[in-house]
């Protein structure tokens, strides 16, 4: 076993106003108050050697702290840690270096701190300098190296000191996408060779690819540990529901400001048209002078208008925010100004960018429509919406058998899909796998 943790805890104090100088605390003492956070709260977890450990979770949840912990920067307060071996860490970007020192100083700086002599160290430079990419910069003082360039020097140090455990915290995501894949890689080599890996990341393909196993940590807790996959799962599914009430709520306050039909800035595509002046006064007789502007979010000839559009869920709960395969029924409330033959109402989703994912209206359909009454619903059920997580638009359209637009609104009511599910793309059509050997 190279690392066991057992039953860590680690609080830190947190000052509202905290006083420096002598003065200011016997003065304002009162500024001096703190509140205890207990960041981890119970944490165990084992590794044997050649083992790669992802650490997932929200931002706060004490990922970098368990982290830093292993790394002996801070100390727990409760529990113990064991760590057989050399213990290589990138915690920080930049951490143990010196800005005005050259890239080559800081290399023989950075690599005593983990433990290697001179000898040691003058033995591995070049392979320091090859593997970091940087050429002739590395003789310039790192105080001018890009983020990148700080990144791949860092880690050339982390990899070459010949560590039992390695330690990585986000610091990846700074590299190019070469360079990421060339540090993936090395990472495989070392745990091919024996290293013991853990890993703090919120890309969730990165510990799919590299770890053995993922841990969860939940306000300072184990939430989830094991299989990779599993753990991936769980915790997306807490972060999907969590996302799905936080709309929610979001849809919640925006009724309880009187905001319905949530449309770009919150309101309906009809108020819209009034703040602007563009819609006719209550009872104003209809007329048609043949001309519409198709330009307009909404536009036709107004012998059908639509009056309200709603989204329900299965239950019959109006929303705006559904799950990823949830059954969505839309109703359209309408009324008729003025009676002609045959009436066409249409539907589209779009995203944000206003490109059709699919539409269809009840002439596409099959279903004929003819004199209707004065007032009344349309109502279209969607047994499946397989869209990935996004935000998305609903179109309306009312027409003649003729495709004359009697009311055409692009833009009506704007909708959230949330999902736990990493799919690339916009739709998430059903489906499964077979495999034969």
């Amino acid at each position: 076993m190279v690392i066991s943790v057992s039953d860590v805890h680690k609080k830190f104090r947190s000052y509202q106003d905290k006083n420096n100088e002598l003065k200011g605390k016997l003065l304002f003492h009162k500024r001096n108050e703190y509140k205890e956070r207990w960041v981890l709260n119970g944490v165990s977890f084992q590794a044997e050697r050649g083992e790669s450990i992802g650490l997932i979770g929200e931002n706060g949840c004490g990922k970098s702290t368990m982290l830093k912990l292993m790394s002996r920067i801070i100390y727990p307060d409760m529990g113990s840690i064991e760590i057989n071996g050399r213990v290589s860490s990138l915690i920080e970007l930049g951490a143990g270096f010196h800005p005005h020192m050259s890239g080559r100083e800081n290399i023989f700086t950075n690599a005593s701190i983990f433990g290697l002599s001179k000898r040691e160290i003058e033995k591995r430079v070049q392979a320091i300098i090859d593997f970091s990419e940087l050429g002739w910069y590395i003789d310039n003082p790192v105080r001018t190296y890009s983020t990148g360039m700080y990144m791949r020097l860092a880690f050339s140090v982390a990899i070459n000191v010949d560590a039992d455990v390695l330690l990585i915290d986000e610091i990846l995501a700074v590299g190019d996408a070469n360079f990421q894949a060339k540090c993936f890689e090395r990472l495989r080599e070392l745990k091919a060779a024996g290293v013991t890996t853990v890993i703090v990341t919120h890309d969730m393909n990165a510990i799919e690819r590299f770890c053995t196993q993922a841990l969860w940590i939940n306000d300072g807790k184990i939430a989830a540990g094991g299989g990779v996959s599993k753990v991936i799962d769980a915790y997306l599914a807490y972060m999907n529901e969590k996302n799905f009430e936080r709309l929610s709520e979001n849809r919640g306050a925006a009724k309880d400001g009187g905001e319905e039909n949530i449309n770009g800035a919150g309101a309906t595509a009809e108020e819209s048209q009034e703040e602007n002046g563009e819609s006719e006064p209550e009872g104003a007789e209809v007329k048609d002078d043949g001309a519409t502007d198709a330009n307009a979010v909404r536009f036709g000839l107004k012998y059908v208008e639509i009056e309200k559009a709603q989204m329900f869920d299965k239950n019959g709960a109006e929303r705006t925010v559904f799950r990823s395969g949830e059954q969505i029924k839309i109703v359209i409330k309408y009324k008729a100004n003025k009676k002609i033959d045959n009436y066409v109402f249409g539907f589209a989703f779009a995203t944000l960018e206003n490109n059709v994912i699919a539409g269809t209206n009840t002439m596409l359909d099959g279903i004929h429509i003819s004199r209707i009454k004065e007032s009344g619903t349309a109502t279209l059920v969607l047994e499946s919406v397989n869209l990935n997580a996004g935000k998305y638009i609903l179109h309306l359209a009312i027409e003649d058998e003729n495709g004359t637009p009697m009311d055409y609104c692009r833009d009506f009511l704007r909708f959230n899909i949330v999902t736990s599910k990493q799919l690339a793309g916009i739709v998430n059509f059903p489906h499964e796998w077979v495999i034969e050997q």
